[in-house]
């Protein structure tokens, strides 16, 4: 008897949370006047592998929230974990963490081979990957000069080529491309890329929004110390808006009039109409338009950038908290 082979489904990895962060708060305390509430019940959850983007306006806490994750201040009340470590454990998994918080400090008087080669000696790290790590961030022809003549880009470079002197499986990075000109900045998205592609955790705060947009393959976005949405990068442009159609075409005004008669939602956007269709309808605006004996010089779906998204979001957050 011949029994039909049955082929089964390969069991569903679990989700794993590289970073967790539960309705975490910090309020920092003054001298004079009331108190500073940098985080407002954060909840934040970043998976294991890719490039994680970390989005907010000045003083939204992500950088805060950075320090409250690697331990370097103590969060108000909430939870967080890193690499299922919380603060009283990170000693147990910071050697799995590589990070760059704010300005890099070293010492100005030493080449940056130097101060890359102390750094790695205390983990018992040879020459070789510091060589290996200075040229894979583009300092390698400049690491014999002192600290103190780099730019402020090369010392960025500096500062993340720390980070990644132990090859870690986590890297946080906070404004990695911060004073870089057009160039470096494309040379540190490759490399957070291809970082992110080998399995690593790539964890970026930044304010480069294009940048995070090409980057990253999940984005978080904070506005007043709370976290207002997260999700991959195109769930979170698309941000449950209709779709819609760019059309140019003349005369514009009899289009528009046109489109509406038919029952289109249709506006005028400068020198373009938009219509509220999915793209799999776009056949419906041209044969609306023949039919007056009016052809569409442009129609294409409308393309909505993380800039757009972002500043309605955090807006719409500061319209509804100010």
């Amino acid at each position: 008897m011949c029994f039909p082979t049955v082929v089964r489904a390969p069991p569903r990895l679990p989700f794993v949370a590289v970073i967790e962060v539960e309705g975490l708060r910090k309020e920092y305390r003054r001298l004079r006047g009331g108190p500073t509430l940098a985080l407002d019940g954060l909840d934040v959850s970043v998976p294991e592998g890719g490039v994680f983007g970390f989005l907010g306006p000045n003083g939204s806490g992500k950088t805060t929230t950075i320090r409250c994750l690697l331990g370097l201040v103590r969060a108000s009340s909430g939870r967080s974990r890193l690499l299922d470590a919380g603060p009283r454990e990170l000693h147990t998994v910071i050697g799995r963490v590589g990070s760059m918080v704010e300005t890099p400090q070293f010492f100005p008087n030493f080449s940056g081979r130097r101060n890359l080669e102390l750094l790695a000696r205390l983990d018992g790290i040879g020459r070789a990957r510091v060589n290996e790590t200075l040229d894979l961030v583009g300092l390698g022809s400049s690491a014999g000069s002192p600290f103190r003549t780099y730019s402020l880009g090369m010392k960025q470079r500096l500062g993340l080529a720390a980070a990644l002197i132990k090859d870690p499986e986590l890297l946080i990075l906070d404004e990695p491309a911060n004073g870089l000109d057009p160039a470096g900045i494309k040379e540190i998205r490759d490399l957070v890329r291809r970082l992110g592609s080998e399995g690593r955790t790539i964890f970026v705060s930044s304010h480069l929004l294009g940048e995070v947009q090409q980057m990253c393959d999940r984005v978080a976005i904070l506005a007043r110390g709370r976290l207002v949405t997260e999700g991959p990068v195109a769930d979170v442009l698309a941000g449950g808006r209709a779709s819609r159609l760019v059309v140019q075409v003349a005369p514009l005004e009899a289009a528009l009039e046109t489109l509406r008669s038919a029952d289109l939602d249709a506006t005028l956007d400068g020198h373009h109409i938009l219509v509220q269709l999915p793209a799999e309808d776009a056949a419906r605006v041209t044969e609306v338009l023949a039919d007056a004996r009016m052809y569409v010089s442009e129609l294409r779906p409308e393309e909505i950038d993380l800039e757009t998204v972002f500043l309605e979001l955090t807006r719409s957050d500061g319209d509804a908290t100010g």
